[in-house]
């Protein structure tokens, strides 16, 4: 990437050019991808409540993709030869954040209490017993071996 950025864009191919475009676009996502799991976004701002200070702390999950591509070549033949060159690419991904816990300063000392999801809990609850529940009727289904 040093080569590409320090030469000259005149004297670059098509074909660079794209390859350039293309790495820049994946940088610039990456950019904002890494910047969404900074320090801010997983440990909020203090909330003073009386003597009590409050600091909210988060769980963030960050997933990308990216695929990049590029070619040339020629169609037909003869002397209307139609010459293409190009690069593409594409991506794509998503930021999740969840609180995980909150850090509480009181005068009685500091404790960190966790924050549950108890929607999350029962829906993993009641997908372990259905799974449970197939398993057990697929046992009762079937039928021994025979023997000859």
């Amino acid at each position: 990437m040093d080569e590409i950025s320090s030469s000259n864009p005149n004297s670059q191919t098509n074909e660079s050019l794209g390859a350039y475009s293309a790495v820049e676009t994946v940088q610039t996502i990456m950019d904002k991808f890494l910047s969404a799991a900074n320090v801010e976004a997983v440990i909020g701002p203090p909330i003073r409540e009386g003597e009590n200070i409050v600091i909210p702390t988060a769980e963030v999950l960050s997933f990308a993709g990216f695929g990049l591509g590029s070619g040339s070549g020629s169609q037909g033949p003869g002397e209307n030869e139609n010459t293409g060159s190009g690069g593409g690419g594409g991506g794509g991904g998503r930021v999740l954040s969840r609180p995980v816990a909150a850090i509480v300063i009181s005068p009685a000392g500091v404790r960190v209490e966790p924050i549950v999801d108890v929607t999350k809990v029962a829906l993993a609850v009641f997908t372990t017993l259905g799974f449970m529940a197939a398993m057990i009727a697929r046992m009762w289904n079937t039928k021994p071996p025979k023997f000859r």
